[in-house]
């Protein structure tokens, strides 16, 4: 998002807050993407994801119950074009991820901010279905976040997945040194069902005015 000593009036993100000193050992590409973004603006990415949705095809019927929230997409294609909108909001980051489907287009959308004890939450949907804390890693000066806790929304009540049934959501972000741009992985696997969910590919970033 911003380079550093550039701070949003409302703070660090919750990228920046969560990893601390770490911060610092992510490749600068990606140190861009995690750190705050300035007041009156907004970062865009756009690329192409190799893989998006479901591989297996008998779990596709029950993501698209989840499908309308913009949690989840309930399918499966390649070489799917995306857009991605970032912006801090309230010491949050507010995210949209446009998936070009060949059906139509589709937004994830996701907002990631601290809990009470200063971990990682992704609440996923709009309104918000999904909610995992991550333990968050640096490797290489690319960032890793795998799912501690996952639960679902229901209305106002959150219901956290006993751990032999909880999925586990991994996510990789990197600098691809082939393209120059910055490439990501988010997969979920299920215990004994296996890769359930799975979106992967290589997008640029860029930080604009609002406006």
């Amino acid at each position: 998002m911003s380079p550093a000593g550039t701070r949003n009036a409302q703070g660090a993100s919750p990228y920046e807050r969560a990893l601390g000193g770490r911060i610092d050992e992510l490749h600068p590409t990606l140190r861009r993407y995690f750190t705050s973004l300035p007041d009156g603006h907004v970062g865009r990415g756009e690329g192409v994801f190799e893989r998006a949705g479901s591989p297996q095809r008998w779990t596709r019927p029950l993501l698209r119950l989840l499908q309308p929230s913009g949690a989840v997409y309930g399918g499966w294609e390649t070489q799917v074009p995306f857009r991605i909108a970032n912006r801090l909001v309230r010491a949050r980051v507010t995210g949209e991820r446009c998936f070009g489907f060949t059906r139509g287009a589709w937004i994830m959308r996701d907002s990631v901010g601290l809990n009470a004890h200063g971990r990682l939450v992704d609440e996923v949907g709009d309104p918000a279905v999904v909610v995992a804390s991550f333990d968050l890693d640096v490797q290489g000066g690319a960032l890793l976040l795998t799912s501690r806790a996952v639960g679902i929304r229901v209305g106002r009540v959150r219901i956290r997945l006993p751990r032999a049934v909880a999925p586990v959501v991994r996510l990789r972000e990197a600098f691809d040194e082939a393209s120059g741009g910055q490439s990501v992985r988010v997969t979920i696997d299920a215990p004994v069902i296996g890769r359930v969910y799975e979106y992967r590919g290589v997008f640029r970033y860029r930080i604009e005015e609002v406006g």
